[in-house]
């Protein structure tokens, strides 16, 4: 199925007094422009414009609204001749440039309070102060790392703010992924096509996306390319402009794979990296990628590293008390795999993971274990 024919909407928010009319038009000139060359639907009331329809109809708008928006911030006014060809390089896919030189990208935060993603009737919302942290951070920034155990919504919420952008128009492409590893298992090998040998690996972000949208709609958005769900292994090469691109289970890949998945990244994407330190699953927990990657971008702006912890585990409520069992006996067999690990100062604000030497003997175990810092009240 074609791609444009997928239905989405958008809001913008619009300037009041002469800066309304510099970037609609008089007697909103420049919204019937848009209505009529587009085929979208267009509303304007209550100081936004709402805009719905196909697909690529609404991107090109949003693309044209914007660049009116700015030019109205400027006190810039076009004529109806230049917001035609405004239009028309929309329409056609052309690109808009800013006085730079550089692709303009959407203005202002994907969502303003609250995602417009629902499960159940109910909508999604974080239900702690250090998901609330994680769900600003990954507003706010184009890299984030959400780190903590498991329960904690980590990969849920990282999910649910791919699909309202998706929904909004705010993205072209969700991408979901995950390392292939096997959780101390060897289950040899698996029978079926490559879809089939790797769909056990990918169910748990498949899961969260049945929980917000309609059968119908995956199978879609997957059909038309709009919708991914990979193996890591599948991302070498390729360069990801305008999506939003999540990295499950990032503990299990390794420093070269991690390197290979973050610089996917391309113009207008948003990258989400989760995991959970206490459970690698690699031969050697020292290879771990996320632990790497936390240690050497922990001073680099624009990338929010977010920890949460047992208090923010919102399954059942025996998992938080399974985890601090866990936690308290030093943790799963062959012992505790955050050890070694410390929070350091983030550029931004944001606390980072770090390695730090091991140390030998019972007496250096015992001072370590006495080192290790209590978990944040707010990470992000």
């Amino acid at each position: 199925m074609d791609r444009s024919s997928l239905g989405v909407e958008f809001t913008i928010k619009v300037p009041e007094a002469a800066e309304r009319v510099t970037m609609l038009g008089v007697g909103d000139r420049n919204l019937k422009i848009i209505r009529e060359a587009l085929g979208v639907r267009v509303l304007a009331r209550e100081g936004t414009v709402q805009v719905s329809g196909e697909r690529d109809g609404v991107i090109a708008a949003r693309g044209v609204l914007e660049r009116l928006a700015a030019a109205a911030l400027r006190s810039e006014s076009l004529s109806r001749q230049q917001v035609i060809d405004l239009v028309g390089r929309a329409a056609t896919g052309g690109s808009f440039h800013n006085g730079d030189g550089d692709h303009t990208e959407f203005s202002g935060p994907p969502w303003e309070a609250e995602l417009d993603v629902y499960v159940g009737g109910q909508r999604v919302r974080p239900k702690t102060p250090n998901q609330q942290a994680y769900m600003d951070a990954m507003r706010d920034h184009d890299l984030v790392f959400g780190i903590g155990p498991a329960g904690t919504g980590k990969t849920y919420l990282a999910v649910a703010a791919a699909v309202h952008m998706l929904k909004h128009a705010r993205t072209k492409k969700v991408i979901l992924c995950r390392p292939a590893v096997e959780a101390g298992e060897r289950l040899g090998f698996l029978p079926g096509d490559m879809q089939a040998k790797v769909n056990p690996y990918l169910r748990p972000l498949l899961d969260a996306l049945n929980d917000m949208m309609d059968f119908a709609t995956i199978k879609r958005f997957m059909m038309s390319d709009v919708v991914e769900v990979i193996p890591l292994a599948y991302m070498r090469g390729r360069t990801l402009n305008n999506s939003v691109i999540i990295l499950d289970e990032a503990q299990n890949t390794t420093r070269g794979q991690m390197q290979m998945f973050l610089t996917r990244m391309g113009h207008g994407s948003k990258m989400i990296v989760t995991g959970d330190t206490t459970q690698v699953d690699l031969p050697d927990q020292a290879e771990s990628g996320l632990i790497d990657a936390a240690r050497r971008l922990r001073r680099i702006r624009g990338i929010a590293f977010c920890t949460l912890d047992q208090s923010d585990i919102v399954r059942h409520r025996l998992v938080q008390k399974i985890v601090e069992a866990y936690g308290d006996s030093g943790g799963p067999p062959g012992g505790d795999r955050t050890r070694g690990v410390d929070r350091a100062d983030h550029a931004d604000g944001h606390p980072a993971l770090v390695e730090r030497p091991r140390r030998r003997g019972r007496a250096a175990e015992k001072s370590a274990s006495a080192d290790e810092p209590e978990p944040p009240g707010r990470d992000a």
